[in-house]
């Protein structure tokens, strides 16, 4: 199973927040980040929404060209991420991996909203007032233009160090669940052979800042609580949930004791 390292493996660490901690005029998007631009026109970029000039009927930069950017060294940092740390997969399991963490845009949107990056956003006045601080599509094109901008200002190994961070809690699951394994499937098959009832998933608790929570569920099924698991989604959790159950297999018990009761009701 690979262990998710600090960065990849052999290569110094980036300081990635001695700018943001030295500056006094740090944004506070900077400051979640934990990194001051350089150049502040990149991040104004990266921020800033195509409706913005259509509104204003005149030509206005955008995060447009930043997206495509980004979304290039998205594809690149976590290709090379999967090759040093994959190292028995072969291409096209890799490709699986890549296309969990980086072809699926609710993904990218689900980053953009532990940043908050929508608040930081400058649109036109309509596309605001139709939603669009909350739109996917522009959670995740933001997300990107704006790794697009770290890779400018800072460099690969900056660019680096946020995509990694920012996606720790999706590769530590591809390290613990391979690509083709559905745990919460299997184990609602398995159940369903034995009764029509479906397992139940359950948020017991929430704890941690809002960008770190850490989830705790657990699956119920008949009344019997088959596991708990945790994670940095609810997702996670639920999945560990489902793995515990299938490891601790409570639901022999029901089924040894509906096979008494049919074994009694036959004498």
């Amino acid at each position: 199973m690979p262990v998710i390292p600090s960065l990849v493996a052999g290569e110094r660490p980036v300081v990635f927040s001695e700018f943001a901690q030295n500056d006094k005029d740090v944004t506070p998007l900077e400051e979640r980040i934990g990194y001051k631009f350089r150049n502040s026109l990149l991040l104004a970029e990266a921020l800033t929404h195509p409706s913005l000039g259509h509104e204003a009927q005149r030509y206005h930069f955008d995060y447009q060209r930043l997206e495509f950017l980004g979304d290039a060294v998205l594809q690149l940092i976590i290709t090379e991420y999967l090759f040093r740390n994959f190292r028995v997969e072969a291409e096209g399991q890799l490709t699986k991996l890549r296309s969990r963490l980086v072809s699926a845009r609710s993904a990218e949107d689900v980053h953009a909203a532990s940043l908050d990056l929508g608040q930081y956003i400058l649109m036109g006045r309509g596309e605001e007032a139709s939603g669009g601080r909350e739109r996917t599509s522009t959670l995740a094109d933001a997300f990107e233009a704006l790794i697009g901008a770290l890779y400018l200002d800072g460099g690969l190994e900056v660019a680096k160090h946020f995509i990694l961070t920012q996606t720790r809690a999706d590769l530590e699951e591809l390290a613990e669940k391979p690509v083709d394994i559905n745990p919460k499937g299997d184990l609602q098959e398995l159940l369903q052979s034995i009764s029509l009832q479906s397992p139940v998933y359950e948020l017991i608790s929430q704890s941690g800042p809002e960008h770190e929570k850490t989830f705790v569920s657990q699956v119920v099924w008949e009344g019997i609580v088959l596991g708990q698991g945790c994670g940095h989604s609810k997702k996670q959790a639920e999945t560990a949930a489902a793995i515990e159950a299938m490891q601790l297999k409570r639901w022999k018990t029901k089924r040894e004791k509906k096979a008494r009761e049919i074994h009694l009701a036959g004498r």
